[in-house]
């Protein structure tokens, strides 16, 4: 039954947990899965391409789609009733990847309704962290973990897998790596799927980087099949989809209507989503992003109405509308000043946030979980409407005023760096001047240094010009305190360091710009190599790099 699949040997120390999750039931079952999908991946990530490639070409916008007016139009259909366990989910914790075993089991036995087990932004997809992650989820479902409650009665575990962009090297089907994020949700839900139903906790999964109502279908579709495979009723999962693409805001109805019997509501991601601008439409000046660290917030027009166009959407159609993720962290005294501007600090841009609506949004700090519940108290906020608001695509495509300041662009190099940095180290977030950086975060920052180099943007503090030049120096520049941050103390820790910014340099200074820097990082040997010399016994770091 197994001739079509090709795994790779266990990682070494992960030999019990890669026969728990590599069984022959659930090898045939992830199998099975990506012969009927693969096709349909392939032919998504191809319209992608194309529909980036008439936007090119044509110097077209995007906007409300013509052919699904009527989907839009209808005031009859409502995605279906969610599960008790989701209807008073105020407050998540974001990025918890579950290979860290001891933060896993603490945010089990934490006070939040809900965790997002992250695969994606938050995790660094090895083979070791997938296996583990995978496996930890196991545990916890299967009631496993002696000092963490039991699965119904602890916070619902929300999944995130992979995204459309990331494949999985360690796996083939019919001579294909398989795409990630069938890999992810295939395991989690062969193993766990049914505990989690019968327990009345789920499975209930997170959506990453959907940009179309046909991804939503594709995924639709997925579900069936595997309700039907597993003895599920239909409507058994439920999904939230992040809509963290330009393009995906212009079809958030479109998408609740495709998931409507699975719908678990939508998300804002902020720094993915302005990210976007920059991945569709970067190359254009009128699209040029200014400096995130000053001017860009919920409180721009693009983003405010971004925000309010999802929670009018999700609460006309019955569906939960959360927010972002708190990515501040607290101090350890907590009768300190900084700890109490930090709370402050949070309290606000969730006080935004609910103002506008939401139902629930994400923090990383654990610490914050208590103080953010105390601000959402309603169970869900269909009452709250916003039926006299209208959103044009002007308002969603309206860049905010402001330029580049040399703080900003220093910034956005560091958390480049530094995001690689721990990639190659095997870790998919850091903690950079008291708060948590991942993914969505290093995209933005690279994001916006490639289009700044490409515009030869001025700085605001001395007017010189954004170049290729300014951008090696100041990284040269940054690197003694990136040092301090990352704690070198050897030369293999220095090199490592060193070949992080030289392939930030490297991404940066594309003619092209690289979609995804997960997907960029992914598909390198330097990425590829270091972690298959750790496998192998070897350090990571060890694969050579120019120097800067």
């Amino acid at each position: 039954l197994l001739v079509l699949l090709r795994l790779k040997p266990s990682p070494p120390g992960l030999e019990a947990e890669y026969r728990t999750i590599f069984t022959a039931g659930s090898l045939v079952f992830l199998q099975e899965l990506v012969s009927t999908f693969d096709e349909e991946v392939d032919k998504i990530l191809r319209l992608r391409i194309s529909r980036k490639t008439h936007l090119d070409l044509s110097g077209d916008l995007p906007g409300f789609c013509e052919v699904t007016a009527p989907v839009r139009s209808d005031p009859a259909w409502r995605v279906r009733p969610v599960p008790q366990r989701l209807q008073r989910r105020h407050v998540d914790v974001g990025d918890l990847a579950p290979c860290d075993t001891q933060r896993f089991i603490q945010a089990l036995s934490s006070p939040a309704q809900g965790l997002q087990i992250d695969f994606d932004d938050g995790n660094c997809p090895t083979y070791h962290n997938q296996i583990k992650g995978i496996y930890n989820v196991y545990r916890a479902v299967h009631n496993q973990f002696p000092n963490a409650p039991k699965i119904s009665q602890a916070p619902v575990l929300m999944l995130r897998p992979r995204a459309w962009n990331m494949v999985e090297h360690n796996i083939m089907v019919k001579g294909k790596e398989v795409p990630g994020p069938l890999c992810d949700f295939g395991f989690l839900m062969f193993h766990c799927g049914k505990l989690l139903f019968d327990s009345e906790s789920g499975p209930f999964f997170y959506l990453s980087k959907v940009e179309s109502y046909l991804e939503a279908r594709l995924w639709n579709n997925i579900f069936l099949w595997t309700e039907q495979k597993l003895g599920l009723p239909v409507g058994s999962i439920k999904a939230t989809v992040l809509i963290e693409n330009v393009l995906s805001a212009f079809e958030m109805e479109e998408i609740l209507y495709e998931l409507k019997d699975h719908s678990a509501g939508l998300n804002c991601g902020i720094w993915d989503y302005s990210a976007s601008f920059v991945n569709k439409f970067g190359h254009r000046g009128a699209f040029l992003l200014p400096d995130r660290s000053k001017y860009v917030n919920m409180e721009k027009l693009f983003l405010r109405s971004y925000m309010d166009l999802l929670v009018q959407t999700c609460h006309r159609r019955g569906a939960l509308a959360t927010g972002g993720m708190a990515a501040l962290l607290l101090p350890q005294d907590r009768d300190s000043a900084p700890y109490r501007a930090a709370l402050a600090n949070v309290t606000r841009l969730k006080l935004l946030e609910i103002k506008a609506g939401v139902d629930g949004f994400m923090v990383y700090d654990l610490g914050l979980i208590e103080p953010m519940q105390k601000h959402v108290t309603n169970k869900i906020g269909f009452l709250f409407q916003l039926d006299d608001l209208t959103v044009t695509p002007e308002d969603l495509l309206c860049m905010p005023a402001g330029g580049v300041t040399l703080y900003g662009l220093k910034y956005n190099i560091a958390v480049g760096i530094l995001f690689i940095d721990s990639w190659l180290k095997g870790k998919g977030h850091f903690f950079y001047r008291g708060q948590v950086e991942d993914s969505a975060t290093a995209e933005i920052s690279r994001s916006q240094v490639w289009q700044w180099i490409r515009h030869q943007t001025q700085l605001e503090d001395d007017g010189r010009a954004v170049t290729r030049g300014l951008v090696t120096e100041l990284t040269q520049e940054v690197m003694g305190e990136l040092k301090e941050v990352t704690r070198c103390h050897t030369v293999r820790e220095e090199q490592r360091l060193l070949t992080s910014a030289a392939m930030f340099l490297e991404v940066v200074q594309k003619r092209d710009f690289p979609e995804f820097l997960t997907t960029y990082l992914n598909l390198d040997h330097t990425f590829l190599g270091s972690h298959a010399k750790r496998h192998e016994g070897g350090a990571v770091g060890d694969v050579p790099r120019p120097k800067l």
